[in-house]
């Protein structure tokens, strides 16, 4: 990482960490409602959400450029909004794209479905504010791609926070290969690595707040990086996975994977 791009994950790191320790200093009412029981049956807190997207959006701020950044501010922001509206109003008895959709059908208006909507918009919005090479259809074709490409990695990082740091390993994978090019990526390494310790000692988790938060940021960094070739084949399969999830379970697939199950393990407590 350059020194540019290297300033940038310093950035965004200290800030993480700084409002965390603001978080930390909140009275125990003001925590109360981010509070949640882990697959331990172990309190932890859902503020490590807004720490860690407001921790990756400073790094935006100061280390992204162009258009790139107002698409990623903006993708982030929001994902990250209507992620901790979910985290707070919504319930655990309506699940997956299917489940909401469904419940809109009814007439039901979940908070789950607010969050497709919200991250769904911003992705669409982040995209179109990217430079096109081309204009006229092809680039309505390149808008709708990369807005794809935006939620549906904001959908399956939050698909990946079922266990503690899963989610933070899966986006510095995918940042960590375009942040020598993208302030973004780079961001989102800071603020991973700055959420880390409190994630993988099971104190606090990202929610649906920081994993659609930092997940936007990630596609947004993508969708400006890389060539159209290796971003098309991203975004088959992102949009695959999203749609497996639906159907299977990553926990198991990954705990039956022994090199998969290797990596989960990394930096965690003991089973």
């Amino acid at each position: 990482m350059g020194l540019g791009k290297l300033g940038t994950a310093l950035v965004s790191a200290a800030a993480a960490a700084a409002v965390e320790r603001a978080a930390a200093k909140l009275p125990k009412e003001n925590r109360a409602p981010f509070e949640r029981t882990n697959h331990r049956g172990e309190t932890v807190t859902l503020l490590e959400g807004p720490v860690a997207v407001l921790g990756a959006l400073a790094g935006v701020a100061a280390g992204a450029s162009g258009r790139e950044r107002t698409a990623a501010l903006i993708a982030g922001s929001v994902s990250g909004a209507v992620g901790a509206y979910d985290d707070l109003a919504g319930t655990t008895t309506t699940k997956g794209f299917r489940g909401h959709l469904s419940a809109l059908r009814r007439g039901e208006v979940t908070s789950g479905a607010v969050k497709i909507l919200g991250v769904g918009a911003a992705g669409l919005v982040a995209a179109a504010l990217l430079p096109r090479p081309s204009k006229g259809f092809g680039a309505a074709v390149g808008i709708v791609a990369d807005g794809a490409l935006i939620a549906g990695t904001a959908n399956l990082t939050n698909l990946m926070d079922l266990r503690p740091g899963r989610a933070l390993k899966a986006v510095t994978a995918l940042s960590a290969p375009v942040a020598l090019v993208s302030g973004s990526a780079s961001a989102v390494v800071g603020a991973a690595a700055a959420a880390a310790p409190a994630d993988l000692g099971e104190r606090s988790m990202l929610g649906d707040c920081g994993a659609n938060g930092l997940g936007a940021i990630t596609g947004t960094a993508l969708a400006a990086s890389l060539p159209r070739p290796l971003k098309v084949l991203v975004l088959g399969v992102v949009l695959a996975l999203n749609l497996a999830s639906e159907k299977v379970s990553f926990t198991k697939v990954i705990a039956e994977t022994p090199a998969l199950d290797k990596i989960d393990q990394w930096g965690r407590r003991p089973r």
